[in-house]
C-alpha cells in the first residue's frame, strides 16, 4: 500500500484557524474528502492518516467521522486530546472503541513556554497513551530539540513519531545543530520520523530537491528506512507544490534506496507503525 502518513482537513474559518494568515490565501478555503481523494489519486496513493489541525476534541471526533464514512481513504486519525487535563482518563475511556484513532498530537511548537514538553502534567498524560494503544506525535521547531531529546528519554516505552523532521532551518541552509540532535533521536527505537513538511521550511516559492537532500539523507541515516514515513502535509504543502509534485520529490529523495526500502517509506512503515487496516 502507498500511504500518506500526514495530511489535514478543515472547514475554514478565521476564528478556528487563526494560524492560516492572509498571506496563505490558497489555504483559506474548505478541504474535505472530495479534495483529499483527488489529491491522493493524482499521486497514486491508496490511503492516508488524517492529523489534527485544531486543538479541540470536537475536531478529533469530526476527523473520526470522516474516516468512518463509506469509501473514505482515511485509514487512521491522529487527533488532539487535553493531555494535561484531569478529564483525560474519561476521554480515553470514551474513545476506547474508536479503532480508527491511532495517535494524539499537541502543537508544542506554538507553546510560549520553552519547557512545555517537559511539563509534569503533560508528561503524565503522555504516559497514559501507550496503555490506550495510541502513538504520540511530536510537533516542534528545531529550537525545541534539546527538550524533546529529554522528553523522548522519559518515554522509552511509548510509541513516538516526529513530525516534519523537526522543522530544520532549510531556508537558511543550516544543518547544525539540527543534524546532531536528529542523530541522537534516531538512537531511540521507539521513535519514528515523518519525511514531511520540508517545502515550507525551505522557501516555498523557490525550493529544489537538491536543497532538501542533505536533510532527507540525515533523517535516513539516523532512523533507517524502517522508521521513516512519507507524509504530504497537504494542504499546507500547497504553499509550495501540488500534491503530486511533493510526492515525486520525496520519491526522488529516496530513489537510491532499494525497491523494498522505498516501499517501506512510501506506505508500509505507516501501515505497520499505526496499525492501519486496508480501506
Amino acid at each position: 500500500m502507498r500511504i500518506d502518513a500526514h495530511h489535514h482537513l478543515w472547514n475554514f474559518s478565521e476564528a478556528e484557524y487563526g494560524w492560516i494568515s492572509e498571506d496563505s490565501a490558497i489555504l483559506r478555503r474548505d478541504f474535505g474528502l472530495p479534495e483529499l481523494k483527488a489529491a491522493l489519486k493524482s499521486a497514486g496513493m491508496d490511503a492516508c492518516l488524517a492529523v489534527q489541525a485544531r486543538q479541540t476534541v470536537e475536531e478529533t471526533r469530526w476527523l473520526l467521522s470522516l474516516a468512518a464514512e463509506a469509501g473514505s481513504p482515511i485509514a487512521g486519525v491522529t487527533g488532539w486530546l487535553p493531555l494535561a487535563s484531569s478529564d483525560l482518563d474519561e476521554l480515553l475511556e470514551d474513545l476506547a472503541e474508536e479503532r480508527l484513532l491511532k495517535g494524539v498530537r499537541h502543537v508544542v511548537q506554538d507553546e510560549p513556554d520553552p519547557e512545555f514538553i517537559l511539563g509534569e502534567a503533560f508528561n503524565r498524560g503522555v504516559d497514559k497513551l501507550a496503555g490506550a494503544g495510541l502513538i504520540y506525535e511530536i510537533l516542534i521547531f528545531e529550537r525545541q530539540l534539546p527538550g524533546t531529546l529529554e522528553f523522548v528519554r522519559r518515554h522509552r516505552e511509548q510509541p513516538l513519531v516526529l513530525d516534519h523532521i523537526a522543522k530544520p532551518r532549510i531556508a537558511d541552509g543550516e544543518l547544525q545543530p539540527w543534524a546532531e540532535h536528529i542523530r541522537a533521536l534516531g538512537s531511540f527505537d521507539n521513535l519514528s520520523c515523518k519525511l514531511s513538511g520540508m517545502i515550507t521550511e525551505a522557501d516555498p516559492e523557490n525550493w529544489s530537491v537538491e536543497e532538501l537532500r542533505p536533510y532527507a539523507d540525515t533523517v535516513l541515516e539516523a532512523f533507517g528506512p524502517e522508521r521513516v514515513m512519507f507524509g504530504s502535509d497537504w494542504p499546507v504543502s500547497l504553499l509550495g507544490a501540488e500534491y503530486r509534485e511533493w510526492c515525486a520529490a520525496a520519491e526522488t529523495l529516496i530513489a537510491e534506496l532499494s525497491p523494498n526500502e522505498q516501499k517501506l517509506i512510501m506506505g508500509e512503515n505507516a501501515r505497520r507503525i499505526y496499525h492501519l487496516e486496508p480501506r
